[in-house]
């Protein structure tokens, strides 16, 4: 069956960090800490075939840990506890949401992947192990199923299926997975509602 992986990560921040584009003196490099992936099938009845989740240990320039503010423990869930019982390297966890992708193309609602790869990576030191053709922005999903512009700059991907009014399993926002879950419900909804056809998913 012919798939797509919708992606999203949850990269380090304190508050204010978006509004000052993670570049004041305090601020961490924005890598990444959780990673979760869901593989949509594009045939049938549109399956979720496969989901996946992955903590990861945030690594700064000169290889030591971030320790995590609370800040973002309480935007995200994601606790000291997690990271050093689950977390995982960043090559370990990369190697492992490509293998689940299967060759797959993978969609983030808007560039999960600069934070994912591009940063992390070159923070970390390591070759980016996924190619950047590899990768493509969700939104332009939307746009060909018609969702207005101007609503698509104002809806974050934890707030996609509420948009659409879709019923779903309860999601916690700023959980990578449940956030990727959601955009997986909306595009799920228009494929079947015929707003959305496969062939988009090409990303040419």
């Amino acid at each position: 069956m012919k798939t797509a992986i919708i992606f999203d990560c949850e990269f380090l921040c304190l508050e204010g960090s978006q509004r000052r584009f993670w570049c004041a003196a305090h601020d961490p490099d924005p890598v990444i800490a959780q990673i979760g992936a869901v593989k949509l099938g594009l045939e049938g009845d549109i399956p979720i075939v496969d989901t996946f989740k992955a903590y990861v240990r945030p690594i700064d320039r000169f290889g030591k840990r971030y320790t995590l503010d609370p800040f973002f423990t309480k935007l995200t869930g994601i606790t000291e506890e997690d990271i050093e019982s689950e977390g995982l390297a960043l090559e370990t966890a990369l190697a492992q949401v490509d293998s689940f992708s299967d060759g797959s193309r993978f969609w983030s609602w808007g560039k999960d992947e600069l934070n994912m790869v591009a940063i992390s990576c070159y923070v970390a030191g390591i070759q980016a192990p996924i190619p950047a053709h590899r990768f493509d922005n969700a939104v332009k999903l939307l746009l060909a199923a018609g969702m207005p512009v101007e609503d698509l700059a104002k809806t974050p991907s934890n707030k996609l299926a509420e948009y659409f009014e879709i019923e779903h399993p309860p999601l916690q926002g700023h959980d990578a997975l449940d956030d990727a879950l959601s955009v997986s419900y909306t595009l799920q909804h228009l494929m079947k509602a015929g707003r959305l056809q496969p062939h988009v998913f090409d990303g040419e």
